[in-house]
């Protein structure tokens, strides 16, 4: 991975979650993070079954970060449609929660070249990380919720940066219903938040934001 040498654990464990490579927190024993060498050793408690694919990496253009041998189609397939409409969120709350995030992104404000993500309720910013990557800045969202054990069905995401199909998949995947960008969503990452439940709000700047799928959850 290209990334931000920072909150390293969190990055393991939301991309070996989000990647679908672990697929339970009591499978690992320990971490053991060795920067000098530019590694870290996850270990578990029994094999695993994407071992055998895990170096097989592709060039892609996501912030310089190759992906193992996961397609968004077959990840789209083993994740469950968020049905639960119950939480909401108020437009103003939307544009604070965004505000919010942009006030704590002291790397992107003395650097210009940096993402963030944040985790919201309805009341205010519960969590933030800033990473060079987007995929990262959500890999560590997902991985300090694992450590800390949070409940996302009441959480929405807010980011830097544009909603693309990987992104979308990753907040599918741990049942975070709303997801809030500055910036543009995909095609493909709209056709995937429809079947799959999730509200997704782009070019959320100043007091304005667009609503593109399951506009239900936005009172």
């Amino acid at each position: 991975l290209i990334c931000t040498p920072e909150n390293l654990e969190e990055l393991t464990l939301g991309f070996l979650f989000s990647d679908g490579i672990l697929k339970d927190y009591q499978d690992i024993t320990r971490i053991k993070i060795v920067p000098q060498q530019g590694l870290i050793w996850v270990y578990t408690n029994k094999p695993l079954v994407a071992a055998k694919n895990f170096l097989k990496r592709y060039i892609t253009t996501c912030c310089g970060k190759g992906r193992p041998s996961f397609y968004f189609v077959n990840d789209a397939e083993s994740t469950i449609p968020l049905k639960d409409d119950s939480f909401t969120l108020s437009p103003s709350k939307i544009i604070e929660h965004i505000c919010a995030m942009e006030e704590r992104s002291v790397l992107f404000k003395s650097t210009g070249g940096a993402h963030g993500a944040a985790l919201c309720d309805n009341k205010s910013l519960l969590v933030f990380f800033e990473d060079i990557g987007r995929h990262n800045a959500v890999d560590k969202i997902i991985g300090h919720c694992l450590l800390k054990k949070i409940d996302l069905s009441s959480k929405a995401i807010t980011l830097t940066g544009r909603i693309s199909s990987e992104i979308l998949i990753k907040i599918a995947k741990i049942g975070i219903p709303i997801i809030i960008s500055r910036s543009a969503p995909t095609n493909l990452a709209l056709r995937l938040a429809n079947e799959l439940g999730v509200t997704v709000v782009g070019f959320a700047r100043g007091e304005k934001f667009n609503v593109y799928t399951h506009p239900e959850r936005i009172v």
